[in-house]
């Protein structure tokens, strides 16, 4: 992981041996001490790193500076673009990157932080904008991971109009009410705050249908179409994962107890100029009786290794 990420970075400015700085929200404070371990680790292999806070970094005449001293060329944001009305000065800091001053990794592309993009990639009308777009094989391969995916929207379908792909008991659906009203077999369904808000990340804002009662489901989809406006929210299809069993070390007992549970696995990659490196994946393993998967108390969180396909030879 810190091989990956200093190759990352470096490709970004080849050139120069300016200090790395890892911009930390507020909003994302929580991940600062692991930001902090990797600026150090990133030290010790050679890459000037200090992790920040975006009060640390300050502009004047489309350069920003660490402290107001030390110039900066390279940034890792640690912040959602959904949070940039929260960072001091951000208008300055994109005009720095636009300027070409400072590079900047991830990128500003909020297309890609916002959950909408998989309603848009399973709509029937953008079928031959896909298919043209990618290959054959990503295109499948996305269209089997990606779940149906609808967005909110309390604008009237027209009576001879249905909602594309979106059936309940095979029968097609027109209106969001019918969604609202189904019962506890028929609502397997999640919904989501969108990705551009601070309500779609560590599962807030998440509503499972069929663990709710049917009045709090009625509610939460009167709430999505309610707040269309300003934080559009999408259904999905709701997906159990496989259950998997580990293992954790019970600090009080000195044990070593097995857990049943569900796995999120998170893959970390690093791009660096046209290579995209995998550097790392993590699984979180949530017990059964929980529904969203996500970083808890009650979690085992654990790196993993990858395994030769059952039909490779070694």
């Amino acid at each position: 992981m810190v091989e990956g990420f200093a190759r990352m970075i470096r490709s970004l400015r080849p050139d120069t041996n300016s200090t790395l700085a890892i911009i930390v929200s507020e909003e994302a404070g929580d991940y600062r001490p692991e930001m902090r371990w990797l600026a150090a680790r990133l030290c010790e292999a050679g890459l000037p790193t200090e992790a920040v806070s975006p009060d640390d970094v300050t502009a004047m005449d489309d350069r920003l500076f660490l402290r107001e001293t030390e110039a900066l060329t390279i940034l890792y944001r640690f912040f959602e673009l959904f949070d940039l009305k929260n960072i001091p000065q951000a208008d300055l800091l994109l005009n720095a990157v636009t300027q070409g001053c400072v590079a900047m990794t991830p990128p500003a592309k909020p297309w890609l932080e916002e959950k909408m993009a998989f309603a848009l990639f399973h709509h029937p009308a953008l079928d031959f904008f896909w298919r043209h777009e990618l290959s054959a094989e990503t295109f499948d391969l996305l269209r089997q991971w990606i779940p149906r995916t609808w967005m909110l929207d309390p604008r009237p379908v027209p009576p001879y109009a249905v909602i594309p792909g979106l059936t309940v008991e095979g029968r097609c659906v027109s209106d969001w009410k019918t969604i609202a009203g189904l019962g506890q077999k028929g609502r397997r369904f999640v919904l989501k705050p969108s990705g551009f808000s601070d309500l779609a990340w560590g599962s807030r804002g998440v509503s499972v249908g069929h663990d709710l009662s049917q009045k709090d489901w009625a509610a939460a989809i009167e709430n999505g179409l309610a707040s269309f406006p300003t934080v559009p929210y999408i259904l999905q299809e709701f997906r159990k994962g496989r259950r998997v069993t580990t293992q954790y070390h019970n600090q009080v007992t000195d044990e070593i107890v097995p857990l049943q549970g569900r796995v999120r696995l998170s893959p970390y990659y690093f791009v660096a100029g046209d290579q995209v490196e995998l550097g790392g994946i993590l699984a979180t393993v949530c017990p059964l009786d929980k529904k969203l998967i996500h970083g808890m108390t009650d979690a085992v969180m654990a790196p993993c290794a990858l395994a030769p396909h059952a039909n490779e030879e070694g």
